[in-house]
Parts: C-alpha cells; sequence; structure tokens
C-alpha cells in the first residue's frame, strides 16, 4: 500500500457451534484517510451475517464519505432486514482527527504512547431501517496510538490486559487468542489497529 501509516491485525471467531459468524468487518487505508468498520447482526447464523455483510458492502462502496453519512446509509439499507450493531473508525490524516460512532455493543479503546487507556460509551440500541439519531465523536489523532475495535463477544475483563499497549498488532490478536477462552458464547471480533 505504498508507505502504510496504519498497522491492522484481525482475530474473529464464530459462537460456539456456528458456521457462519454474524460479525463482519471491512478495513482501509487511502492517502487521505483509514476506515474500519465492524457490523455485528442480531443474533447468530446466517440471517445475522446478511445483515452484517449488507452493512459492510455499503461502507465499501461509500468508504469516502463521513462517518455520519455512513451510519445514515447503513442503516436504510436494513430496512425490512435483521438489525445490527454497527461501530465505524476513520481517520483524517490531512486534518489529524478520527472520528468514531457506535451503536450499540461494538466498542472501541484507545491506548496512548503512554500507555493510557480509554474506552468510549457506545449509543444504545441498533440499526434497523428507522429513523435515529447519530451521534459521531472526533478527536485529535495522535501518532503511536493504539485503537483496539471489538464485538460484543470480547468481555470486560479480557480488556484490562496489558498486551493492549504493544506497539505489534499482530503480537496483540495472538495474545488475544491465546488469552481468551477458546469455547466462545457469542461471535467475536476483535481488531487491533496502530498509528504510527
Amino acid at each position: 500500500m505504498g508507505q502504510s501509516n496504519v498497522f491492522v491485525s484481525v482475530y474473529q471467531q464464530p459462537k460456539q457451534g456456528n458456521t457462519f459468524c454474524g460479525d463482519s468487518y471491512f478495513y482501509n487505508e487511502t492517502e487521505d484517510h483509514f476506515i474500519c468498520a465492524i457490523a455485528d447482526g442480531l443474533g447468530s447464523g446466517e440471517y445475522a451475517m446478511e445483515s452484517s455483510q449488507a452493512v459492510i458492502d455499503i461502507i465499501k462502496e461509500n468508504n469516502h464519505v463521513s462517518v455520519e453519512e455512513l451510519v445514515r446509509k447503513s442503516n436504510e439499507i436494513l430496512y425490512g432486514k435483521r438489525g445490527v450493531v454497527l461501530g465505524i473508525l476513520k481517520m483524517d490524516f490531512r486534518s489529524e482527527v478520527y472520528s468514531f460512532s457506535s451503536i450499540g455493543n461494538i466498542g472501541i479503546m484507545t491506548v496512548t504512547d503512554d500507555r493510557v487507556k480509554k474506552r468510549n460509551i457506545p449509543n444504545t440500541g441498533y440499526l434497523a431501517g428507522y429513523k435515529r439519531s447519530i451521534k459521531v465523536e472526533n478527536y485529535k489523532l495522535n501518532k503511536g496510538t493504539n485503537f483496539i475495535m471489538f464485538s460484543d463477544g470480547v468481555k470486560d475483563k479480557e480488556l484490562s490486559h496489558c498486551y493492549f499497549t504493544d506497539k505489534d498488532v499482530n503480537r496483540i490478536t495472538k495474545a488475544y487468542e491465546l488469552t481468551s477462552e477458546p469455547n466462545r458464547s457469542d461471535d467475536t471480533t476483535l481488531i487491533a489497529i496502530r498509528y504510527d
């Protein structure tokens, strides 16, 4: 990708006993921005996957627009389908700002270079084609920051581990895989992102 600013590593595991994972994700880096999204279809199995994949397809096609617009477009496509919870992170390299919106229980945790962890509070509810307000948070983008995005299969106690401060995203997802429970009670997606 040329001189990449962003390093990404993904851990994903379907709920125990399921072939299909109801979580879908997408990330992409351009010269101007980086975007990452996790969509978790309500329930599990094939219909959950269909809804989450529909949302990810919309985000792929429109990743040049604002986070708010992406949430709006995602919501529209879900009319008559099973709902999803959704988290979108977008970094704008030119303005050095990152934007994040989370509906339902997709979380994001930032870890600064001096190991300060901060978790966002997601908006309640889910997207299912009905009109709703969209809250987008904007923050200054600092080099040396880890972003950990995760679906609800990731437990609170698992997020307290010190390996999330590691500068190597592959080591973060590997450590998560080795220390978390192998039999997941929910679809689980954890994406470690580092901006350098």
